[in-house]
């Protein structure tokens, strides 16, 4: 039941924000994740955020340009994404899981709840 929004065409160097909420329960117990997948690559963790807020991982290629942050009051979790370029192009999805230590390694497999994602193109 998780549901991204905020995907769209962008050029290089643009932002987009996208949002991660449930419509059922609230995500405050949740480590959530956000994920990509491009065509012809496995899927692959972006930035993940532990249930407090205060434990988060990024991968390299995204350090410094992304950011995931989690609003408990709105029942949503945010992937900022700035400085965008061509090879952020992909279908982006967040996770959610109730292990709040699931965040640590990013990894698909420790996490247990997906939504169906949300199309992001970088393009000139």
């Amino acid at each position: 039941h998780l549901e991204e929004s905020g995907g769209g065409l962008v050029q290089p160097g643009g932002s987009l924000t996208l949002a991660c909420r449930n419509g059922l329960f609230t995500l405050d117990d949740f480590a959530v994740g956000w994920f990509r997948q491009a065509p012809g690559k496995e899927r692959e963790g972006v930035a993940c955020i532990d249930r407090t807020g205060t434990m988060i991982y990024y991968s390299d290629s995204v350090k410094g340009r992304f950011t995931i942050s989690r609003d408990d009051a709105e029942r949503q979790v945010y992937l900022h994404m700035n400085n965008l370029k061509p090879e952020d192009t992909a279908v982006y999805m967040c996770a959610a899981d109730s292990l709040s230590g699931s965040y640590y390694f990013c990894d698909t497999t420790d996490f247990g709840s997906w939504g169906q994602g949300t199309q992001v193109t970088v393009s000139t």
